[in-house]
């Protein structure tokens, strides 16, 4: 991977950032933020249609309360991340190969499995994401009226703007990620189509915030303290929510995808102090940035409408039904009715684009190493493609039994993964003075343990949620009721 970089530009680099270290912590940052880039391949991933729902139902039901989860609970993948990565560039040995060596053959193939399983899974919520967003922009192009039913486009044209839609964007993705897999420039021109794609779909959500923040609709003392007093709110489900986010801010994929991608940039030994760096300003930044504004527009909206939601949005929507398009049309008033759909579904196209290309970016690596062939430009441009049948996920949503198995996999996995990286990150056999010392080693593991935990109690409650819950669910009584669905 590294063969395709020039010796002579990464020796360059190594050097630069040795002569960095020496220099004080504000002037390291400017020649960091120029070579940042593998962070913001993970911050596309995690960005995508479950972060916008679970911002949206976060906002909307609990207000401002719950703007302290997403911080802690991706700081905690953040630290989990960086000991992957110390694990990773100690010695530039590719990951999976050093936990299938030094741990165990079947967990490195359960890791690998996960994140295929889970990616092609997952792929069918940024097409419907997608498809929702494009058929709303289509409704707004002819004049659509949600009270009039006549003024709908047909079954027909609304097939023909979800599919065309979901082309359009896997045809942009094919190009990104297969320059991805060719040269350092198709590198570099990928990671900075991600930045600027994130980039503009917060620039988006923050249009909302702004405004309510000029009619002086924010309440900003809730705001501080939902941020900073780290309350349980009373609301039905509430503790449930916070410790299934704080076990599931980082994805099975994520992990596998972080070791490869710092790999593909030629980064060793003396990239730790960067690597560390790309994860806080590429990653946790823009992950409680954009959260924090979906969040924030939902709780200073509809959160606050009078009786619940009734102003905003029709019926009595429950956090399991209510949809990132329903909340871009309820607020779209904020901004004029056609000019804030516009802006909310761009937003919310562009953190399904970013997440997209990710995934099959991630497919591409994985599938090579999982069944242990020589990588490739052909073949990574080959298995990018094995996740590209969640295209049909602008039409009709994924199988009700591809979820169950996913999340099944995905998060027994994860918890796994999590162990074998804090093994991996003290075994001194392996990594040698890497693994630190003093009391900096043990508050990085303390962190690392209660990551773990968090994950293993994420895990058991998606599993009784997405798995447990939705293979006992009870049928409907009439077929009646399941026609009328």
């Amino acid at each position: 991977m590294t063969s395709k970089w020039d010796p002579a530009k990464i020796e360059q680099e190594r050097q630069f950032l040795s002569q960095l270290e020496q220099r004080p912590w504000w002037q390291r940052l400017g020649g960091y933020y120029k070579l940042t880039g593998p962070a913001w391949l993970q911050s596309a991933m995690t960005l995508g249609a479950g972060s916008a729902t679970a911002s949206v139902v976060a906002g909307a039901f609990f207000g401002y309360q719950l703007l302290w989860v997403q911080p802690v609970a991706m700081l905690l993948g953040v630290f989990m991340m960086a000991a992957l990565a110390n694990i990773t560039l100690t010695k530039g040995e590719r990951a999976y190969e050093i936990v299938r060596r030094e741990l165990h053959p079947s967990v490195a193939f359960l890791w690998a499995l996960a994140t295929i399983v889970a990616t092609v899974v997952w792929h069918f919520g940024q097409y419907a994401l997608l498809g929702g967003a494009f058929k709303d922009l289509a409704d707004v192009a002819a004049g659509v009226r949600p009270d009039d039913p006549a003024t709908a486009l047909s079954p027909t044209t609304e097939t023909l703007v979800r599919l065309g839609g979901g082309l359009l964007i896997l045809g942009i993705n094919i190009v990104l990620t297969w320059n991805y897999g060719s040269k350092p420039k198709g590198i570099r021109l990928y990671e900075g189509f991600l930045r600027w794609m994130i980039r503009l779909t917060m620039l988006a959500f923050l249009s909302v915030v702004l405004l309510q923040l000029i009619h002086g609709k924010l309440n900003l003392k809730e705001m501080l303290l939902g941020f900073f007093a780290f309350r349980i709110p009373d609301g039905p489900g509430a503790t449930i929510t916070i410790l299934g986010a704080l076990g599931a801010a980082v994805g099975i994929n994520m992990t596998f995808l972080y070791p490869y991608s710092i790999l593909a940039k030629g980064w060793g030994p003396q990239h730790k102090g960067l690597a560390r760096f790309d994860l806080v300003l590429s990653l946790f930044v823009p992950y409680v940035i954009l959260t924090s504004l979906i969040i924030i527009g939902m709780a200073s909206t509809v959160h606050n409408a009078a009786a619940g939601y009734g102003t905003l949005l029709p019926g009595d929507p429950k956090p399991a039904d209510l949809k990132p398009i329903q909340a871009a049309q309820a607020l779209a008033g904020l901004l004029g009715t056609s000019m804030g759909r516009l802006v909310f579904d761009l937003g919310f196209i562009g953190m399904a684009c970013g997440a997209i290309s990710a995934h099959m970016v991630c497919c591409g690596f994985t599938v090579c190493e999982m069944f242990g062939l020589q990588y490739t430009p052909a073949r990574y441009k080959l298995f990018t493609l094995v996740p590209a049948v969640g295209l049909l996920g602008v039409l009709i949503k994924s199988p009700i039994w591809l979820p169950v198995v996913a999340s099944a996999l995905a998060f027994t996995v994860l918890p796994i993964a999590y162990i074998a990286f804090l093994i991996l990150n003290n075994k001194r056999s392996y990594l040698g003075d890497a693994v630190g010392k003093g009391w900096r080693r043990v508050a990085f593991n303390a962190v690392l343990v209660v990551a773990v935990i968090m994950a293993l109690i994420g895990s058991v409650i998606n599993i009784k949620t997405r798995v447990v819950d939705t293979i006992f669910r009870p049928k409907p009584a009439t077929p009646a009721i399941e026609k009328g669905r």
